[in-house]
């Protein structure tokens, strides 16, 4: 019995000698990291190879840290939604039209043109390719990046799949490579020059893949999602208007609050019951005073009792201006217009957000031009692997060209652009081709429906 006492005070001396040290416990780390919980970024030593930039996450599992954190954000927080649906929207739209013609000055059939845009047709049907195209934006605003990888079968038809950013990884066997890291095999020397990648372990030759990274420099390897500088801004919007909702739910839940001065409970209680219009009892026991105010009720108050209304004190817009600063500073960094984002146009004028000079439309036109690229890049993979295959003659590659129009992003005055495109049309600068494509039509289809309505 003496044994087990002594044992149980020498349990409790211990527990309370481990409860001390923790007390007294300090992080060294703790200096380094913000009030929200994310630490500072590593100074980097040395020059990585592909990640010359100290703000740029130096290891594969960092930028999946990063990417983890981003696609959050992209799932649950309703600002960084809106973002990427209104880039989407403006820089994809419906859909890219592609248009195959015979370059200037070269010498070609026209049954030629025709060929390669069936074939530009049909990987468009096949693969999907506006429905695609929104996930390529999707895809590289939310990770940083998108692979695209393509399967060609034995009729030379192209087909397109998503890689998953965290299948590209380096293999533990090359991890001491530069040349291999982050899952991209390059040169030595030029870390612009791809050789191939790492998907799942395994070897892919660069032929195979189109990589397409955003917000880096081109000799970083791997690209940085939209939201890295302004994540923790969009947590604090969502905290601060969840906590702005909780506030304003409780105060607006709670009608009056009488205060009594100089009275005891129990005279409390009495004067409460003799007030009450219903009265009920809780599941545990105690009585439950109900009072019925209707519209217009006067309430006389006895000496000594007081009437307060906390809804009266409500001030939300004092922190509706802290929110709309936050989302102020994330709409700069997206270079939108602050409506475009918090999908509020009480203080902002859509036509003049959107002319032709605005930040916003001179942004939208650099990403546009970037993604035209990119896609005129995949149409020729199309048409090279269709000439391999025999579908198309070798010549198509050097007499044809790819003409690729995005949706429009200016706000447009119908009329006027109409008569500015006659004007050019009858003074012979304006091809009836480009005229349909100002429009968004086919030309060749509205000719055949044109030669069906003559018949007809």
């Amino acid at each position: 019995m003496n044994i087990a006492r002594t044992t149980e005070g020498l349990a409790e001396q211990l527990l309370e000698s481990f409860d001390s040290l923790w007390d007294s416990f300090v992080d060294p780390r703790e200096a380094f990291i913000d009030y929200d919980g994310q630490g500072w970024p590593r100074v980097a030593s040395s020059y990585a190879a592909g990640t010359h930039l100290t703000a740029v996450p130096t290891s594969d599992q960092q930028f999946a840290e990063l990417r983890q954190q981003c696609r959050h954000l992209a799932l649950t927080n309703e600002f960084a939604i809106n973002g990427h649906e209104n880039r989407i929207s403006y820089l994809v739209g419906s859909g890219h039209s592609y248009h195959a013609t015979i370059c200037k000055g070269m010498q070609a059939p026209d049954e030629l043109a025709l060929q390669v845009q069936k074939v530009l047709e049909q990987f468009i049907e096949v693969n999907r390719w506006h429905e695609r195209q929104q996930e390529i934006v999707r895809r590289s605003d939310r990770d940083g990046e998108a692979f695209l990888r393509f399967f060609v079968d034995h009729q030379g038809l192209t087909q397109v799949r998503f890689i998953e950013p965290d299948q590209v990884a380096t293999p533990s066997q090359r991890a001491t490579d530069p040349a291999a890291s982050f899952g991209i095999h390059t040169d030595p020397h030029d870390v612009e020059t791809v050789h191939g990648y790492y998907v799942d372990g395994q070897w892919v030759d660069a032929a195979e893949v189109q990589h397409r990274r955003a917000n880096v420099d081109f000799n970083v390897k791997r690209g940085l999602p939209l939201y890295t500088p302004v994540r923790k801004n969009l947590r604090r919007a969502e905290k601060l208007l969840r906590n702005m909702s909780v506030v304003a739910e409780i105060q607006s839940a709670i009608a009056l609050i009488r205060k009594y001065r100089g009275a005891s409970r129990s005279g409390i209680e009495q004067f409460v019951a003799a007030g009450a219009d219903a009265t009920t009892s809780a599941s545990n026991g105690r009585a439950r005073h109900y009072s019925q105010y209707g519209p217009g009720t006067i309430l006389d108050a006895p000496a000594g009792l007081e009437y307060d209304f906390p809804a009266t004190s409500i001030d939300a817009a004092s922190f509706v201006a802290v929110l709309q600063a936050e989302l102020r500073a994330i709409a700069a960094r997206l270079v939108m217009p602050e409506f475009m984002f918090t999908s509020d146009a009480s203080n902002a004028n859509f036509a003049s957000t959107l002319v032709a000079e605005a930040p916003a439309v001179r942004m939208f036109e650099r990403l546009q031009a970037s993604l035209i690229a990119d896609d005129r890049a995949v149409m020729w993979r199309v048409v090279e692997n269709a000439i391999t295959a025999g579908r198309l003659p070798a010549i198509a590659r050097e007499c044809l060209e790819i003409q690729i129009a995005g949706p429009s992003l200016h706000v447009r005055d119908h009329l006027r652009e109409a008569q500015v495109d006659r004007l050019a049309h009858a003074n012979g600068i304006l091809s009836p081709q480009s005229w349909s494509q100002h429009l968004g039509l086919d030309y060749d289809q509205e000719q055949k429906n044109l030669a069906m309505h003559r018949e007809k």
